[in-house]
């Protein structure tokens, strides 16, 4: 099997070589790997850096469009079996690829999301987005009648036929309630497995904010009631 792995990029020169590096080196269970990354307008030396990397495909974006927008940018390359996303950032682990892959070859999964809270990863959380996500997956929860602990996780794979079946519409981060709701809708089965996390600080990176948190029930309730194909 193929696995294709799309991760966003926005003004991450700091971490994105060493990010695309873990995901190069990481073996997956046999499947081969196919790296696209999407560079989303970024300002700063990202999109060069990346240029300078053998084996994974660049694209770019001539403007910031947004997480969701660069995702839907991957998706139309992907060629695997199975698609996952990547943040560019290193607060999760490639390392948890395996595990994220299980759920598919042993239990014919159609989707896989990560979960920090699976992962006990108590020890790491930062107070104020730890209770947004929580507020956010209790809320999916209660609309959708599904039971799952990490809506927001950025960690989140699919077969792909189910990801690219979704007419996703998403431009910035709303694409993570937006499959969410998507998928619940059509009642395909969500496995989780416990993923490690390592969380940076407002002042290393950019953290989602009040709006985003905002958005993403609005993304919920839209979704719940908007006709879907």
């Amino acid at each position: 099997m193929k696995l294709s792995i799309i991760i966003p990029a926005y003004n991450e020169e700091r971490t994105v070589l060493e990010i695309v590096n873990k995901v190069k080196n990481q073996e997956v269970l046999n499947m081969t790997k196919e790296i696209i990354v999407v560079d989303d307008g970024s300002t700063d030396s990202t999109y060069s850096l990346l240029k300078s990397v053998k084996g994974i495909r660049v694209l770019k974006h001539p403007a910031n469009r947004g997480k969701g927008a660069a995702i839907r940018t991957g998706l139309a390359k992907a060629s695997g079996d199975i698609i996952l996303v990547q943040d560019a950032d290193l607060e999760l682990d490639p390392a948890d690829y395996p595990s994220l892959m299980k759920p598919f070859l042993k239990k014919n999964a159609s989707v896989v999301y990560g979960s920090r809270i699976l992962g006990n990863n108590l020890a790491n959380k930062i107070l104020p987005y730890y209770f947004g996500g929580r507020l956010v997956t209790f809320f999916a929860n209660l609309i959708y009648g599904i039971k799952i602990t990490d809506e927001p996780i950025g960690y989140k794979a699919f077969k792909s036929e189910v990801i690219k079946g979704l007419n996703l519409e998403c431009e910035r981060f709303e694409f993570c309630p937006e499959v969410t709701a998507k998928i619940a809708r059509k009642k395909i089965p969500i496995y989780e497995v416990p993923v490690r996390y390592y969380p940076r600080t407002t002042l290393e990176g950019k953290k989602l904010r009040v709006k985003d948190g905002v958005e993403a029930i609005w993304t919920l309730i839209k979704y719940r009631f908007k006709p879907i194909a």
